[in-house]
């Protein structure tokens, strides 16, 4: 809830893909610049191997790492870190400015439940977001684990969490006009792929979510399931498709999108602390 709007803007309205990662063994926040210079060199050496990440350009990778200290939910909570790869061309003047090309960054938002229990010298940041090639995704989760000794996984959001988030997000009141809310269905066992898309006006999906919630600021298994139940009800009386019997691949709301792959956009500051609470939990489930 402290973090600048200004320091953290650039996270919103961008995808995400989601990974968690076991707590990181000897990393020390002092040593960033060093690190920088050693992920930097990591990834030169990877290239001259013949692994380039673009093939035919050369380029000079410049590496910083930095923390967004505000970015964090308890005193418990390491702050964040932002690991940022840009580029700039051998060929280009030395004044010209350095072109981001990838960023990624480790959080923890209330993770309390890892970090009360790990040993000394270990850093529990378990959850990992990135924007940019999965290649350079590749080089520098390779260094990570090489150099503390962690490990890296990608993160699928199950059906079950998709529901959840959506009827979180959908109760979730804004100061600005909120976009539709959206559920994507995938129809399984068919020989062609089919899709079905239900958009849901926002006050609508507000008001339905209001008379489902017994408790404000609490919300239970038994009203997502309410919820999702009224959803499908409506469409089943329209079309006459049973949407329960296929599968939710993707959420989308003025407050964050979600897909089952792992793949996050969050579109609003105001609940940034909020999604990243919920995608920590996540992670940590899939560490524990």
């Amino acid at each position: 809830e402290n973090a600048d709007p200004q320091k953290t803007a650039f996270l919103l309205r961008k995808a995400w893909t989601l990974y968690s990662v076991t707590p990181l063994y000897g990393f020390r926040r002092a040593r960033l610049r060093d690190y920088a210079r050693l992920l930097s060199a990591f990834i030169a050496a990877e290239r001259q191997r013949g692994l380039a990440v673009e093939v035919g350009v050369e380029l000079d990778i410049k590496v910083s790492l930095s923390s967004l200290a505000d970015l964090r939910g308890s005193q418990l909570d390491q702050a964040a870190l932002l690991v940022q790869l840009s580029s700039r061309s051998r060929a280009s003047s030395r004044n010209s400015e350095d072109k981001p090309v990838w960023s990624g960054w480790f959080c923890s938002v209330f993770g309390d439940d890892l970090s009360e229990n790990v040993p000394e010298h270990f850093t529990c940041l378990p959850l990992f977001l990135t924007h940019g090639a999965e290649s350079y995704t590749s080089l520098v989760g390779s260094w990570f684990q090489k150099t503390f000794d962690c490990c890296f996984r990608r993160l699928a959001i199950s059906p079950l969490n998709l529901s959840w988030m959506v009827a979180m997000w959908a109760g979730c009141k804004l100061d600005r006009a909120a976009s539709a809310v959206e559920l994507v269905f995938s129809v399984p066992r068919l020989s062609q792929p089919l899709d079905i898309s239900y958009a849901i006006h926002p006050e609508d999906a507000q008001a339905l979510w209001e008379t489902v919630q017994k408790t404000p600021g609490e919300i239970t298994q038994e009203e997502v399931d309410v919820f999702m139940d009224c959803l499908y009800a409506h469409f089943h009386r329209h079309f006459k498709i049973h949407l329960s019997a296929a599968k939710l691949v993707k959420v989308s709301t003025a407050v964050a999108e979600a897909h089952c792959d792992g793949i996050v956009k969050i579109q609003h500051s105001q609940y940034l602390p909020g999604v990243l609470m919920l995608l920590t939990e996540l992670a940590i489930s899939q560490i524990q």
